[in-house]
Formats: structure tokens, C-alpha cells, sequence
């Protein structure tokens, strides 16, 4: 999936961010999860538009 990489270096980020007390990486880890999310979310509109739904 197009934001599957996104989602996961995102969740890594916020992780470190909690075990470090570091407010801001987990807020940047935070984000780039929920960009990921979006990307998942335009590609899995994108392939039904065409007709690919593979649910």
C-alpha cells in the first residue's frame, strides 16, 4: 500500500518520542501516521474508481 511505509516509520517516530519525552517526535511520528493513513485512503478510493476493489 502506498502509505504503509508512512504509517509504520510513524508509528516508530512516536514511540521513540514516548520512551525519549520527546513531545515534538511523537507529535512528528503522529503526523507522518496520519499522512500515511491518508495515502492508503486516496489509493483505496483510486482502485474502486477503477474498479479494483479487492475487499
Amino acid at each position: 500500500m502506498a502509505g504503509t511505509e508512512d504509517r509504520v516509520e510513524g508509528k516508530a517516530k512516536e514511540w521513540e518520542g514516548k520512551l525519549t519525552d520527546d513531545e515534538a517526535r511523537e507529535a512528528e511520528g503522529k503526523g507522518q501516521g496520519m499522512v500515511g493513513k491518508a495515502k492508503d485512503k486516496a489509493s483505496d478510493m483510486a482502485d474502486s474508481l477503477r474498479g479494483r476493489d479487492d475487499k
